[in-house]
């Protein structure tokens, strides 16, 4: 079977400040989110495009890009990566169109702090040449909608929309059969300086296309998440624990430990004399000792020791340890006893 090669362009160089203090000293797609990175579950997404398609990734890296690298280069060495440094953020159309020498054919733009289920079988010899992935809310007034015409096409892409009549929001997930069309159309962006607080956003670029006349089509998605900010992540590790990424059952054979379903608890953490859950994930290397923790996330090689944890973000290797009287808080932390 003859394949075609779709190129992959995720976005990724921005410094994630809404997931601080976690993303001072890693990207915020390297935050655990259900036992695994954020970016997992997004390239777990692509295991779904039709086989007549050849995957080649095109990482947009910044800050601690580094570390994107190596993580991809470990866990999915079966992967043709190509990795462009965008220095100085200038927003999303920006970041594509640093990849232009990379760019020829179909390609799809895919955010990383957003995560999808759907059904990619649509790209199986679609003739779209376009296609924008939605889903249906009922207060779309702070994302960016779709506005579609008579013909059921894409008129224009609209950002925080004044009434509810709208309500096709835009998830960060795009088709373009033709990558070169859009570079192009991101140029005349710049050429005419649209751009917000000089960043040049995608949609103002979707929307030179569609007043050239782009044909683009919509899907709905199945399911949508959201992990760029702490209370998001915890709602989406909620869902992915009830959907799937729950192991529980695994989790209840160990000695001295309570578990309340559902759960990940990774197999090389150490947990002891300790009661995890519900809604609770354990990366690789944690150690917990006489403990409650529910509803929060612990990434790698945490350490939490006699101490009560809800809803909360455990860096890795951070330490939490009841000690009476001695705190040791680095910047930008919040603590309450």
């Amino acid at each position: 079977m003859e394949q075609n090669t779709l190129k992959i362009v995720i976005p990724m160089a921005g410094l994630g400040t809404r997931l601080r203090p976690l993303t001072y000293s890693k990207p915020k797609q390297l935050v655990t989110l259900a036992g695994k990175a954020v970016l997992d579950h997004v390239l777990d997404t692509l295991s779904g495009i039709p086989r007549t398609y050849q995957v080649e990734l095109i990482n947009i890296v910044g800050y601690l890009g580094d570390q994107i690298e190596a993580h991809i280069s470990k866990h999915y060495p079966h992967l043709r990566s190509h990795y462009v440094v965008q220095e100085d953020p200038r927003g999303q159309s920006h970041a594509i169109y640093l990849a232009r020498h990379l760019l020829n054919g179909p390609m799809l733009v895919i955010f990383a702090d957003t995560l999808i289920q759907t059904d990619l079988s649509c790209l199986l010899d679609n003739g779209e040449e376009a296609i924008a992935w939605v889903k249906p809310v009922a207060d779309p007034r702070r994302f960016g909608v779709a506005e579609l015409g008579e013909n059921g096409y894409v008129r224009r892409l609209i950002e925080k929309p004044q009434d509810l009549s709208n309500n096709l929001v835009v998830v960060g997930f795009y088709y373009f059969k033709d990558s070169k069309r859009l570079i192009e159309a991101i140029e005349e962006q710049m050429q005419r300086g649209i751009s917000i607080n000089g960043e040049y956003f995608l949609a103002d670029a979707i929307n030179i296309m569609l007043e050239g006349g782009l044909k683009m089509s919509t899907r709905v998605v199945d399911v949508w998440l959201d992990a760029g900010t702490p209370e998001a992540l915890l709602e989406s590790n909620r869902y992915l624990l009830e959907n799937g990424a729950d192991n529980s059952q695994e989790a209840m054979k160990r000695p001295n430990v309570v578990i309340i379903p559902p759960v990940f608890i990774h197999p090389a953490a150490e947990v002891e004399y300790s009661v995890i859950g519900p809604h609770t994930s354990l990366a690789e290397g944690c150690k917990v000792y006489y403990s409650i923790i529910r509803e929060s996330i612990l990434a790698e090689a945490a350490e939490v020791t006699d101490a009560i944890l809800e809803k909360s973000l455990v860096g890795r290797r951070a330490q939490i340890k009841r000690r009476p009287g001695v705190i040791n808080a680095g910047d930008q932390t919040s603590l309450s006893f």
